[in-house]
């Protein structure tokens, strides 16, 4: 006669398995919208082991930039390398953030052609967290770009006024206008559904915008409409606004706040823009 412990194990192993079978068939809870685009971010993380263009380019533009900038024009505008490097560096901090910001519509472009899109838009999350986790892998190349010009700063020989708050406060203000940009550039990816279109859309934008700017040189000996654009382009803000920061030169309040109102301008018309075109997707 079998031992109940005997009879009991098939009993048991098969209650094991049927209940598998339920939890298999129960219907999973939808991911929070927070966790859908840290996970989306992730992803677009994770892409850059496959494209790592996007890295280089985050390395490469801060340092040429900086580098060729400052040992060329150093000696002839400032009369020193160093001290052509505090006028010189937020500048070019600005403006790697400002040009690396295409590769973010370049992503979203290729996911839409490539059919990737689909497929991951068909899936039970908040419909943001696609782009919202795209936004959220820009702000670390972001970061790690800016990054890249402080430390390359430092070596050179540059020694912000402003101290590390200044800095932060600095890179905090080109990230949330980058972040802008962004949104403009997935709207734009979502129109045209080409990589290498978006691309050259940005550069017909942001080539005017970063060598017609005061990122350079002054705007004073500049002609008379060229200096009047260089005096609404909102990157001259952004570029003036992280001088005044990262050398503590007390002159923020003007700049800052056109920086501030510039970015909330491209974030309150790209980023209902963006959903909206990203909800056509569908």
């Amino acid at each position: 006669m079998r031992s109940p412990a005997a009879v009991s194990h098939p009993a048991v192993a098969e209650t094991h398995q049927i209940d598998l079978l339920l939890a298999a068939t129960r219907p999973r809870r939808r991911p929070r919208a927070l966790t859908a685009s840290a996970t989306f971010g992730r992803r677009a993380l994770l892409k850059i082991k496959h494209d790592p263009k996007q890295l280089v380019d985050s390395v490469a533009i801060p340092i040429l930039f900086t580098v060729l900038f400052t040992y060329l024009f150093g000696g002839a505008v400032s009369g020193s390398p160093g001290a052509y490097l505090e006028h010189l560096l937020p500048g070019t901090l600005s403006m790697s953030i400002a040009i690396v910001t295409m590769y973010g519509g370049a992503r979203l472009a290729q996911d839409v052609t490539t059919g990737v899109f689909e497929r991951l838009s068909s899936l039970p999350v908040w419909r943001g967290a696609f782009v919202l986790g795209g936004l959220l892998s820009d702000a670390a190349r972001y970061l790690f770009a800016s990054a890249i010009v402080v430390v390359l700063g430092l070596i050179m020989g540059y020694r912000p006024d402003g101290g590390a708050p200044g800095v932060l406060a600095a890179v905090a203000v080109i990230v949330a206008f980058g972040l802008a940009l962004s949104l403009l550039w997935a709207a734009v990816a979502l129109l045209v559904r080409d990589p290498a279109v978006v691309i050259s859309i940005a550069n017909v934008v942001l080539m005017p915008l970063s060598f017609a700017s005061n990122i350079f040189v002054e705007p004073e000996t500049m002609p008379g409409r060229l200096r009047t654009f260089v005096d609404v382009n909102p990157l001259s803000h952004v570029a003036t606004t992280a001088r005044d920061l990262m050398n503590d030169t007390g002159g923020t309040g003007g700049s800052l706040a056109w920086t501030l109102i510039a970015t909330a301008a491209l974030t309150a018309i790209c980023a209902p823009l963006t959903l909206r075109l990203y909800a056509k997707q569908h």
